[in-house]
């Protein structure tokens, strides 16, 4: 006597659990993701040095570059080297209101913790960075720093 087995179908696969997969690499994506905070309308290249340290608190550094326009900019910015504020464009009498809307974005407890950052073309001439320094002075931001990247050779 012969039995004959019903062959069952395969169970679907459950989806239950796909939103809760879908969602957990979403927010995976979103903690570990750095978004860029400014596009860079200047030119840049910071010049090397050999004893630099490394900033604690990327998140009280307040960033004004200084240099050349990009080719985008330069029909109508020309060639000339100008300070970028954040995404725009400035002159140095801009910087201390810049400075000021940097402290009010801030807690009472991290304003004496602010640091400005100069990121200076290594091609600029120090007239604007001077100015750039002038300006900071009357704005009463006195804690500045020079970015730069590392020198391997030693000369």
């Amino acid at each position: 006597m012969k039995l004959k087995k019903k062959e069952k179908p395969t169970p679907a696969i459950s989806t239950a659990s796909l939103p809760d997969i879908v969602f957990m690499l979403l927010f995976f994506f979103m903690v570990t993701t750095v978004m860029r905070e400014t596009d860079l309308k200047v030119k840049v290249v910071v010049p090397q040095a050999t004893e630099i340290q490394k900033l604690e608190k990327k998140s009280l550094v307040s960033y004004i570059h200084i240099g050349v326009p990009t080719e985008s900019f330069r029909a109508q910015f020309g060639t000339a080297p100008r300070i970028q504020l954040n995404d725009a464009f400035a002159t140095p009498s801009m910087i201390a209101e810049f400075i000021d809307k940097e402290r009010a974005a801030r807690s009472e407890q991290e304003v004496p913790l602010l640091t400005t950052s100069i990121k200076a073309d290594r091609e600029v001439k120090m007239g604007i960075v001077t100015d750039v320094k002038q300006e900071l002075r009357k704005a009463n931001a006195l804690k500045l720093n020079y970015s730069s990247s590392l020198r391997t050779e030693v000369y």
